[in-house]
């Protein structure tokens, strides 16, 4: 067994889960916030067997689009310099960030 965790755009989540649904895979919604935009992501946790991961990362796949997005410069105020970009760039984003771990024992009460 398998636990797949992926990092995802909140854009993309209801479509997404809405995708595994589909395919009978059982998500948990994980709220998250990103470190680089310091925007809303969303994590979603999906259990399921080995033979079935290569699926489930396909529905991932083709649901989580990647993207352009304008990001205009937050002021530091009394933060650090050094990240500080001085005007608004176009950055990627979108996509996601999954891990697949294994799954030494599942219990369900």
């Amino acid at each position: 067994m398998k636990l797949i965790m992926a990092v995802i755009q909140d854009k993309d989540s209801t479509r997404l889960i809405d995708a595994l649904s589909e395919k009978n895979f059982k998500t948990t919604k994980l709220s998250s916030t990103g470190g680089f935009l310091k925007e809303g992501n969303t994590t979603l946790m999906v259990g399921c067997e080995d033979d079935h991961v290569d699926d489930a990362l396909t529905v991932i796949k083709d649901n989580c689009s990647q993207r352009k997005q304008m990001v205009s410069p937050v002021s530091p105020l009394g933060g650090n310099a050094d990240s500080y970009i001085p005007r608004p760039i176009n950055v990627d984003v979108g996509g996601a960030t999954v891990f697949v771990v294994p799954v030494d024992a599942f219990h369900q009460f």
